[in-house]
């Protein structure tokens, strides 16, 4: 594949970042440093409980508003932009019309749990790890492809339009892709090798659509979109308001596009995203590792013709949505920032734990099954214990994910890369450090998820000539070390643990 050259009048590369809760646009410099960016949250929708939808409108029409307000913010024009990366967040499932452009239902996000009983019906004696061999990942409600069967199953009407070739499937990028190149009047239909291995329904290791899982799941092959690279000239984006004429040089799910961002480029790097979930990527190579402790084989990246690079993950689907439910739920706090002063004014969480599994836990227990629950109360306990039990979740499901790792990889954690949302909390960060015993490191630049879509796109046109350049623009920002002692870390740890279990069977 040849590598096209950059405009000489392009100056910038932009990436859009279209996550759980929001969506912004980021214009990127040569260095790496973001020059504008623009941010507009959209609803999260819950029609009973265990159900979490968005509607793909709102977020394409998000899409548009802060494509157009990050090039009036940077002074810039399309001409100046080099390419356009898109990332996103992973599994949530839309299907469209592709002659109307309307979408048949809500988009399905990755959070919800309706489709717990089909992945039992389609486990069977098998049992959840019927498609891991295969997939790299376990049968679970998390995955886009049992969330297309429903929509098929449960929508009017949708499986005989399926049939006759009138629907597309896509995760959100398939989604943003398909209108910001055309949308009906000739939008691609594609996704990258990273989103595709996240529906259950792709082979990892000739990155093409398992046809006998696709027919085990009643989905149509023709509502699939064609698999391509992260990183390669894919189209020419065509919509108003998406920046015109500019190449979409690069796609990635959220999480594999911040391992990129972060520099993880060689075997044994390994980076950990505090977004709305939190997700630990191990770099493994040009060949998948098979978890024996509880994570999910995926694609790390591909890059134009290369082979693909594939990663271990550990995922956990309630971090920092936690501090957002403690906000909008109970009102414990006005705004997300005020957990950690609140949290603060505690010297320690009073005895108090709270496990978040609001639609069960993911790695490494896979217990669909487990509840939110809060453990410990007593009268001393306050709002100030619970701010601070919601905080060191995260952290402790963190260490959780890493034992798993190290004891896949065998290798031992020495440093741990941070980013995401969360990481501008540094007592979360401290707590982090002192209940892993390692030091924790966060980048100069924390939007590691944009700037990972940024650099492949960059990558596709020759405005970064080699992975090199990513690596010379990495730079610390911060770096935390731990200062607790082993055995209050042991007896912590021993705790959380001890909590975790009051969670299961409560679905």
């Amino acid at each position: 594949m040849t590598t096209p050259t950059a405009s000489p009048a392009a100056r910038y590369v932009a990436a859009i970042d279209q996550g759980t809760t929001s969506t912004r646009a980021i214009v990127f410099d040569r260095r790496g440093q973001i020059v504008a960016s623009e941010q507009v949250e959209h609803r999260q929708i819950f029609p009973r409980a265990g159900w979490v939808e968005h509607d793909p409108m709102e977020i394409w029409r998000n899409t548009r508003r802060v494509s157009a307000a990050v090039l009036a913010a940077a002074q810039v024009s399309t001409s100046e932009i080099a390419a356009c990366g898109i990332t996103n967040q992973r599994e949530t499932t839309v299907v469209w019309d592709r002659t109307t452009g309307k979408p048949v239902y809500n988009a399905i996000v990755w959070q919800d749990t309706r489709t717990a009983e089909l992945c039992e019906e389609l486990a069977g004696e098998a049992g959840v790890d019927r498609y891991r061999a295969v997939t790299g990942l376990p049968l679970s409600t998390y995955f886009a492809g049992p969330k297309v069967r429903w929509i098929l199953d449960n929508v009017d009407g949708a499986r005989e339009r399926a049939e006759r070739g009138d629907l597309c499937f896509g995760t959100i990028d398939s989604w943003l892709a398909w209108n910001m190149t055309g949308g009906v009047d000739g939008g691609r239909h594609i996704t990258d090798v990273t989103n595709a291995s996240r529906t259950l329904l792709m082979d990892l290791r000739t990155l093409t659509w398992d046809e006998q899982i696709c027919a085990d799941l009643g989905i149509p092959m023709s509502m699939l979109p064609e698999i391509t690279p992260s990183s390669a000239v894919l189209a020419s984006l065509r919509t108003r308001g998406s920046f015109p004429e500019v190449p979409l040089g690069g796609i990635l799910g959220d999480q594999q596009a911040a391992t990129f961002g972060q520099a993880c480029l060689t075997p044994g790097e390994a980076k950990n995203t505090y977004g709305t979930g939190n997700f630990l990527l191990l770099n493994t190579g040009t060949e998948p590792v098979f978890s024996d402790h509880g994570l999910l084989t995926t694609v790390c990246y591909r890059l134009g013709d290369e082979p693909a690079r594939y990663a271990l993950e550990g995922s956990i689907a309630v971090t920092g949505s936690l501090v957002q439910w403690l906000r909008d739920n109970l009102g414990l706090i006005g705004s997300a920032a005020e957990v950690e002063t609140l949290a603060a004014q505690a010297d320690d969480n009073g005895g108090v734990y709270f496990v978040p599994a609001f639609s069960g836990l993911f790695a490494p227990r896979w217990r669909p099954d487990a509840r939110g629950v809060i453990v410990g109360l007593t009268r001393f306990a306050d709002r100030r214990h619970i701010a601070r039990a919601v905080l060191e979740a995260s952290a402790y499901q963190t260490r959780e994910v890493i034992e798993a790792m190290q004891a896949d990889s065998g290798v031992a954690l020495t440093t741990l890369k941070v980013d995401g949302g969360m990481v501008v909390n540094d007592l979360l960060m401290q707590f982090q450090s002192d209940v892993l015993g390692v030091p924790v490191i966060r980048p100069e630049v924390t939007e590691t998820t944009a700037l990972g879509a940024a650099y492949a796109a960059g990558l596709a046109v020759g405005f970064w000539e080699s992975t090199d350049d990513i690596r010379t623009n990495w730079a610390e920002g911060r770096r935390w070390e731990p200062s607790m002692s082993d055995d209050e870390r042991a007896r912590l740890y021993a705790g959380w643990n001890r909590a975790v279990t009051h969670a299961f069977d409560l679905a």
